[in-house]
């Protein structure tokens, strides 16, 4: 009677080791993804009590200014001078804006990409700097943050942590900041110079524009009356 071959047969031990493994990694990715469903449902209701990028300029700064205000304690006319300076179709896409992606890529553009809700999901969760890894993972979050955030929820979050000049993040400590007021006392002008400031916060001034700047500060105002006018706004008014 001729013997069985063993040469290929996996040894019993090794088995449930790989059993083991394979299963340790599927409960790894599925207490991931409930961590992110989670922390996405808590704050369409809390606003996140700081973020990994405020921790890193608060450390290196020793302090930041920041003030978190709801959307009722902001003048109207910021929310829209920021969709009219960042994401003009903000209401039309769900969170991924194709074509702009598609514009950018094709003219090799650094910026342009990135609509206000990527940008609330790397600015609340992710970390600074360009990497496909971090931008892969915000491809995946910004839809399933969508789907859970009402729009005006992603524009209330946006304008309270993004960063506005050097340790000065969220609209209410800017609008102190540059001009003295609260959020929702901004003008139309104080608005726009806000959200002209936002590609480059530590290198733009919202009090003392150059001309470049304040031209693009009356284009800013120019796209908020449009999208106010042309239904654009509607997802985030009252």
């Amino acid at each position: 009677m001729a013997k069985k071959s063993t040469k290929n047969a996996t040894p019993r031990t090794a088995r449930p080791l790989r059993q083991r493994i394979r299963r340790g990694v599927l409960l790894c990715v599925a207490a991931l993804f409930g961590a992110v469903l989670l922390s996405t449902f808590a704050y369409r209701f809390i606003g996140p009590p700081t973020t990994p990028y405020q921790i890193a300029e608060s450390w290196r700064l020793n302090g930041l200014d920041r003030n978190w205000v709801p959307m009722d304690r902001i003048a109207p006319v910021m929310a829209r001078s920021v969709v009219a300076a960042e994401d003009a179709n903000f209401c039309l896409h769900w969170g991924l804006d194709v074509t702009a992606i598609r514009a950018a890529m094709e003219s090799g553009a650094n910026r342009g990409g990135s609509t206000i809700s990527q940008q609330v999901v790397k600015n609340v969760y992710l970390w600074q700097g360009r990497s496909w890894v971090r931008k892969s993972i915000e491809a995946i979050w910004t839809p399933l943050s969508e789907a859970i955030w009402p729009k005006r929820r992603v524009l209330e979050l946006y304008l309270n942590v993004v960063e506005f000049d050097e340790g000065v993040f969220g609209v209410d400590a800017a609008a102190g900041h540059y001009f003295g007021v609260s959020a929702a006392d901004l003008t139309p002008v104080q608005a726009a110079r806000l959200a002209m400031v936002l590609p480059d916060p530590k290198g733009r001034d919202a009090a003392n524009p150059t001309a470049a700047q304040r031209n693009r500060t009356a284009a800013i105002m120019d796209g908020a009356a449009t999208i106010l006018a042309d239904g654009r706004a509607s997802c985030f008014e009252d």
